[in-house]
């Protein structure tokens, strides 16, 4: 078995594939306007972006966006300060501004244009 993706339902894919574009400075593949895919460098698992159209046939138990309030999208990155001064413009909702946590990893935590949690990190040296 191998872990292929996590997928944020929406009602506005082009706008969340954007805001993800930002984030990761890597280009969604667009297989069709229905969906978006991002791969990163590590090359493991993706974040996909799907209209409710891609889970229409789920009925009254498809996910419904902007209803998320359980999950965090996690991305590690070389320098927490640094992407988060490249991207604070462009947040409309900061969670947590950069902070070391008790464990060693530092931190920025921030809500996408669907209200998803996503946290920025990088682990200690060492």
């Amino acid at each position: 078995m191998e872990f292929a993706s996590i997928r944020i339902v929406t009602d506005d894919v082009d706008r969340l594939a954007r805001f993800y574009e930002l984030v990761t400075g890597t280009v969604a593949a667009r297989p069709a306007p229905v969906f978006a895919e991002i791969r990163t460098a590590g090359g493991g698992a993706a974040l996909a972006i799907g209209s409710t159209a891609t889970v229409a046939m789920l009925g009254d138990r498809a996910p419904r966006p902007g209803s998320n309030d359980s999950v965090i999208i996690e991305l590690q990155v070389d320098d927490v300060d640094a992407e988060f001064a490249r991207l604070r413009d462009a947040l409309d909702d900061v969670v947590l501004e950069p902070s070391t946590m008790p464990w060693g990893n530092r931190s920025t935590l921030f809500r996408d244009p669907d209200g998803n949690l996503v946290n920025l990190f990088s682990r200690p040296a060492g």
